[in-house]
C-alpha cells in the first residue's frame, strides 16, 4: 500500500507509513491505532487480531498498559517463546505513556521481534509519546497507521452507518439509513450496535417501517416523523406526531433543529435541474439526500418555503427561552409548515 501524504483534518503533519481502513485492517510489526473515535479502534484491533488468529489459532495475546508500564515487559512479550508462537501485544494508554515505555518503544521500532505484532493505542488526547510517534510515522520499524477520527458530523454518521451494511452486504433504504442515523445521533457506540442487531435480526432488506419498528421510541426519529408528516401537508397527524412526541421526553431543541435540517436541505435544492449525483457532489451532498430534498419540495414554492424557514427560525429562538411556552411555539411552526399558510389564516 502507498504511503499517504495527504494532511489530515486536525493539521497533522502528512505520515510517511502506510494508511489503512480501520474497515480492512491488517497486522504489521507496528500497528499504531490514532484517534478518539473508540468504536473504530476497537474494530481495528479486533480485526488484526482476528486475521492473526485465523492465521495460527496459538497466537499469544497480551496487554500492556503505557501508562503504568513495568520496565522490560515490551521485549519479554515480544520475544520468541519456547515453541515459536505468534505474539499479539496490544498497548493501551500511549497518550499518558510513561518515560521507560517511551524509552523501550524507540529503542524496540529498531529491532522488532519476528512473529511479533504490537499496537499502539493512542487516543491523540495529548502530545504525550511524540517522540515515539513521529519515530513511527517516519517509517522506523515496519509499521502502518489506522487512524481512527472523531465522527462528529452528521455525514460521517451516514457514511459509518451506510459502510456497517455495506460491510455486510445489506441493503438498507435510504430513508432508513437517514431515520436510523438521526436515532443516534449522539452516540456512535449505540449507532453500530443498532446496525449489527439490524444485520442479524432482519432477513432481506431494511425499510424505514422496520427502523422505525425497532427504534421509533427514540427522541431524534420522533422529530424526523414530525418533520416528513408536516412538510408533506398532513396537519392533522403531523400535530398528533407533535404531541406524542412530546409525551414521550422529546425536547423542542431537536424538535426545531429536524425542521432546520430539512427545509436548509430543501432550499438548497430548490430549482436546480442538474442531475442528483452531480448536485450532490457540488453542495457536498449525499445523491439520496437530494432525491429526499426533491420529493419533498413538492408542492412547495418561493414564498410557501421561504414562510417555513421564518416560522423555524422564529421557533428557534422561542424553544431556547424566548418565549414562555415551547410547546405552542412548536406548534405553530407545525401549523404553518403543514398548512403553509401564516398562522391563524
Amino acid at each position: 500500500m502507498a504511503a499517504s501524504r495527504t494532511p489530515s483534518r486536525s493539521g497533522a503533519k502528512p505520515t510517511k507509513i502506510p494508511q489503512v481502513s480501520w474497515r480492512e485492517p491488517h497486522p504489521a510489526p507496528i500497528v499504531l491505532v490514532s484517534g478518539p473515535e473508540e468504536v473504530c479502534a476497537e474494530r481495528a484491533i479486533a480485526g488484526v487480531r482476528d486475521y492473526l488468529r485465523a492465521e495460527d489459532p496459538a497466537l499469544e495475546v497480551s496487554d500492556v498498559r503505557a501508562d503504568d508500564y513495568a520496565p522490560g515487559a515490551l521485549l519479554s512479550l515480544t520475544s520468541p517463546s519456547l515453541f515459536g508462537e505468534p505474539r499479539l501485544v496490544r498497548v493501551s494508554g500511549v497518550e499518558k505513556c510513561s518515560d521507560a515505555f517511551i524509552q523501550e518503544a524507540v529503542s524496540y521500532l529498531g529491532n522488532p521481534q519476528e512473529g511479533a505484532t504490537v499496537i499502539l493505542r493512542h487516543t491523540g488526547a495529548s502530545v504525550r509519546g511524540k517522540k515515539l510517534l513521529d519515530a513511527l510515522r517516519t517509517g522506523t520499524g515496519g509499521g502502518i497507521e489506522i487512524a481512527c477520527p472523531a465522527v462528529k458530523r452528521d455525514s460521517d454518521r451516514v457514511d459509518f452507518a451506510a459502510g456497517e451494511f455495506r460491510a455486510a452486504k445489506k441493503r438498507i433504504a435510504p430513508a432508513a439509513l437517514r431515520a436510523l442515523v438521526s436515532a443516534f445521533a449522539d452516540d456512535l457506540t449505540e449507532l453500530a450496535a443498532a446496525c449489527q442487531q439490524l444485520i442479524g435480526d432482519v432477513d432481506g432488506d431494511i425499510s424505514e417501517e422496520i427502523v422505525t419498528k425497532y427504534y421509533g421510541g427514540r427522541v431524534e426519529v420522533s422529530a424526523f416523523v414530525v418533520a416528513d408528516t408536516a412538510i408533506a401537508g398532513r396537519y392533522g397527524e403531523a400535530l398528533v406526531a407533535l404531541r406524542h412526541a412530546l409525551s414521550s421526553g422529546a425536547d423542542p431543541v431537536p424538535m426545531v433543529a429536524a425542521f432546520a435540517m430539512k427545509l436548509r436541505t430543501m432550499a438548497r435544492v430548490a430549482g436546480n435541474r442538474e442531475p442528483s449525483r452531480q448536485l450532490a457532489q457540488r453542495l457536498g451532498m449525499k445523491d439520496w439526500q437530494v432525491d429526499r430534498a426533491r420529493r419533498d419540495l413538492a408542492g412547495w414554492n418561493e414564498r410557501s418555503l421561504g414562510m417555513a424557514i421564518q416560522a423555524t427560525a422564529r421557533a428557534d429562538g422561542e424553544v431556547k427561552g424566548a418565549a414562555r411556552d415551547p410547546i405552542f411555539a412548536l406548534e405553530r411552526m407545525v401549523t404553518v409548515i403543514a398548512t403553509r399558510q401564516p398562522f391563524g389564516e
